[in-house]
């Protein structure tokens, strides 16, 4: 069995001050796809003796960026999805193996009033075109902040946030066509109806004590990889960002 764990960390050098490191040894996951690093090139040295390191930054200092750590190197890496326009934000890492490509990404917010939806819908498509190519080649594991609460099950209050960023009509149909192109959300494959289940709160108002949460954080594969799922976990309990890390469980 393979275990993949994503985690938006909403700053590395934050997170580590707050546990990051027992959480990440002992979870002990084959692949450990972290969003939101917040690091510049050289600010950071994590001394991870088992694993392979992948870092995507940003242009803009203190902001964005992805990493994934692995246990076993890849056949090829990319960063970015070859679309200038949307590759400046460290918002992409595709890891090629054998039997199956991992995304990890950090999709755009929409911003306070909406006033990057129209850029979050061009990076949707662009990175969707992206995904369908390689999925014509292998099975894809894509996992990471997809900042969209895809139903209104996934998150605690649909009606007062409907057309807020994350849960505009917009980004959850961007996210119901990617999937209906041949893709499985890994946890409602498991617990389809299952509520209250989340992976972001706001640190406002006591979200989290009130588990007031969204879940923006997946793991979505390629369906024919469906019969080879094991489980799919959200780690609400571990704190050390206004994220909980998320799982899935694989047979590759």
């Amino acid at each position: 069995m393979t275990k993949f764990i994503s985690w938006n960390v909403n700053g590395l050098r934050a997170a580590i001050k707050h546990g990051f490191l027992q959480v990440f040894n002992e979870m002990d996951a084959d692949f450990f796809c972290i969003q939101e690093t917040k690091l510049a090139p050289g600010q950071l040295d994590l001394d991870l003796p088992d694993y392979h390191q992948y870092w995507n930054y940003a242009e803009k200092k203190g902001y964005s960026g992805t990493a994934i750590f692995a246990k076993q190197p890849p056949l090829s890496v990319q960063y970015g999805i070859n679309v200038p326009e949307f590759d400046h934000e460290g918002r992409v890492i595709t890891l090629e193996y054998p039997d199956f490509y991992l995304i990890n990404t950090y999709v755009p917010n929409s911003g306070a009033e909406l006033k990057r939806l129209d850029f979050r819908h061009g990076f949707n498509e662009a990175f969707y075109e992206y995904v369908n190519q390689l999925s014509q080649q292998k099975s894809i594991v894509w996992c990471g902040d997809l900042n969209v609460a895809h139903q209104e099950i996934d998150l605690k209050n649909p009606q007062s946030n409907h057309h807020h960023p994350g849960f505009t009509d917009e980004e959850r149909f961007d996210f119901s066509k990617l999937l209906k192109s041949g893709f499985t959300d890994t946890f409602r494959y498991f617990y389809p109806d299952q509520e209250h289940s989340y992976s972001w709160w706001s640190y406002r108002f006591h979200a989290r004590q009130r588990n007031a949460g969204w879940r923006i954080d997946y793991f979505v594969a390629s369906a024919d990889l469906d019969s080879q799922l094991v489980d799919a976990k959200i780690h609400d309990q571990i704190l050390g960002s206004d994220h909980c890390p998320v799982e899935l469980d694989i047979q590759l």
